[in-house]
């Protein structure tokens, strides 16, 4: 075929022509990444030996688990990777695509895939027993991915003689989906086609300038008019942040420099959390109705005539508006300006905001002192009902800012009393709030634990986990061992998965009384103790912190009752038990919202 592109398109044309393999590594690097998290094949062999020399493959302890860790990848870099072979390695991957389709990140799934010449009407080993079927299956995972509601597709080789196939253009225009419509994609590669040659693609300046230019929604000036005549009209306004914000770095400086110019405060969604340094003067936390456990909510509901909502989801979702209970009262504010934004890249949201910057509007007269904390006693037991308020003493002592990382259940929720900073890696508190998976954080972990060591940073990487959670993904402990990263294990051990527990059924016991979570650590080259005081486990962690080295473990024994669960878990089950009809926990609810 090389002869017929040089008669066709010349020789210069056809010495220059790269591979497939190369341009698929070089597209990579162009949106700003050097990693791809992944588990070996046959089929993805090739891919393999064509990105090792121009990128770093870290590989995963199971092809989920890569795909979370891409997943948390799009959440820090904004774009992340994901390498498998065919079938077998790219359908365990669909928890992960879900979880990215369900909070909307750019993670792009990469399989290896039989080449073009193999597919026939022959049964390859990775697709299905022929006795099961009528017919050979080749298209199962495209057509699984698909059903997420994902862009899936499957590069094609040449079709007409003399001209190079257009696969390379292709992955770069199918990443670029990814990254201006923050969605997952599917893409597999033919093994044949990964060192055959492909078109010659230029790249735009930046990954900024794919996106059609500039904003192609008009009327910014006067949307910028009317919120300027609202400011002038108020004395306590408040910006309302979502997390339609957390991938687009020039929009989140933009609303900061407003915030900033005209003393203006801020808050943020749940699904926001750990966006802003919440120690900044200006910043009132996350809010989420009667669940805020934050200075800022007296502020927000007694103070605030006027609310810039920005970039917030499209539509409510209950966890994110106080769980429907009608106590959101930025839900349903009624001198608001929502600023949704609908041009790709939130460019229209971005034109606004300079717009803003350059107005001639007030500068207000905003300050709140800052929240003193309540001690807990030294001798307290730590438990979920007392592990926010301690972990804020160390952090209000400590420069060093800790980037929390909560396992879905009890920590989760006991998360969002954390007060965070401001962390290198752009999140000072990062999970997967709509519920996407179990098993993420340490995953999540690795890819933060990474990020820091690579910024020459001293952040430290804290995960807050359950051991039903643990369970789910401590393999993946043997990549901070091989990756030298460091990490701090908040390990909160009721030997039950106690979220959402209705009885006492066997399958709600997730752990053994007998597990020796220590021998597990230390195999990992891992430090670990068991705290059961406040005062036993600030020493340590303490120490944890200032050690900065492997695998630290902090144990934990949680006891599951309700008076040792975080205040905004108590708060939820007594609202559930308030709408199930339970005549106490209906007064109780109604003292307490009224």
């Amino acid at each position: 075929m090389a002869v017929s592109y040089e008669l066709n398109l010349g020789k210069e044309y056809n010495d220059r022509l790269p591979a497939l393999g190369d341009v698929m590594a070089d597209v990579i690097r162009f949106f700003g990444s050097q990693r791809v998290y992944g588990v070996g094949g046959d089929f993805a062999a090739n891919l393999i030996s064509a990105f090792e020399n121009k990128l770093d493959i870290y590989p995963s302890s199971n092809e989920m688990h890569a795909g979370f860790s891409a997943c948390a990848q799009a959440e820090v870099d904004g774009l992340g990777f994901c390498l498998t072979t065919y079938m077998v390695g790219s359908l365990p991957c669909t928890s992960a695509a879900a979880l990215a389709m369900t909070e909307g990140l750019p993670v792009v799934f990469i399989s290896g895939a039989p080449g073009e010449i193999e597919v026939n009407n022959m049964a390859i080993h990775h697709t299905i027993h022929p006795n099961s079927s009528w017919k050979a299956e080749y298209d199962n995972a495209l057509e699984a991915f698909s059903a997420l509601g994902m862009r899936v597709e499957r590069l094609q080789g040449d079709r007409a003689s003399g001209q190079p196939n257009i696969a390379g253009k292709r992955f770069f225009q199918i990443v670029a989906e990814a990254y201006k419509t923050k969605k997952p994609v599917f893409i597999e590669v033919p093994r044949d086609l990964v060192f055959a040659k492909t078109q010659l693609l230029k790249f735009p300046a930046s990954p900024e300038r794919i996106c059609c230019g500039s904003n192609v929604l008009g009327g910014s000036e006067l949307i910028v008019a009317n919120i300027v005549s609202k400011l002038n009209q108020a004395k306590h306004p408040l910006l309302f942040i979502g997390d339609r914000l957390k991938h687009n770095g020039k929009l989140k400086q933009l609303v900061i420099q407003f915030a900033k110019k005209f003393n203006i405060p801020y808050a943020t969604s749940w699904f926001a959390k750990g966006l802003f340094d919440e120690y900044a003067p200006l910043c009132l936390g996350a809010y989420n109705g009667v669940f805020t456990q934050t200075q800022g909510r007296h502020y927000i509901e007694k103070k605030v005539d006027y609310v810039i909502d920005i970039a917030t989801s499209i539509f409510s979702q209950d966890c994110n508006t106080a769980f429907a209970t009608g106590t959101h009262k930025i839900e349903n504010f009624a001198n608001k300006t929502l600023l949704k934004g609908g041009a790709l890249l939130e460019k229209d949201l971005i034109e606004i905001f300079e717009l803003l910057l350059a107005a001639d509007a007030p500068r207000f007269d905003f300050s709140i002192a800052q929240q003193e904390l309540n001690p807990v006693q030294p001798e307290e037991l730590i438990d979920f009902n007392n592990l926010a308020a301690t972990l804020n003493e160390l952090q209000a002592q400590d420069d060093t800012p800790y980037v929390y990382l909560p396992e879905v259940g009890n920590s989760y929720f006991a998360s969002y009393s954390l007060k965070v900073r401001n962390s290198s890696v752009g999140r000072g508190w990062l999970t997967n709030p709509w519920y996407g998976a179990m098993g993420t954080s340490l995953p999540y972990a690795r890819v933060v634990a990474q990020r820091i060591r690579d910024n020459g940073d001293k952040d430290r990487a804290v995960v807050i986990t359950g051991d039903g959670g643990f369970h789910f993904q401590l393999n993946e402990l043997i990549h901070f061992l091989k990756d030298q990263t460091n990490v701090i294990i908040l390990y909160m051990r009721n030997n039950v998965f106690h979220l959402g527990k209705s009885s006492d059924s066997r399958i709600y016991h997730c752990n053994d009384v007998n597990f020796d979570v220590h021998h597990l650590v230390a195999a990992y080259g891992g430090q670990s103790k068991t705290c059961r005081t406040v005062e036993e486990f600030k020493c340590y962690f303490n120490d944890c912190v200032t050690e900065n080295s492997g695998i630290k473990l902090i144990e934990v024994p949680a006891n599951p009752i309700e008076e040792k669960q975080c205040n905004e878990l108590r708060l939820l089950n007594l609202y559930i038990k308030a709408k199930n009809g339970q005549p106490e926990a209906k007064a109780r609810w109604q003292e307490l919202t009224e």
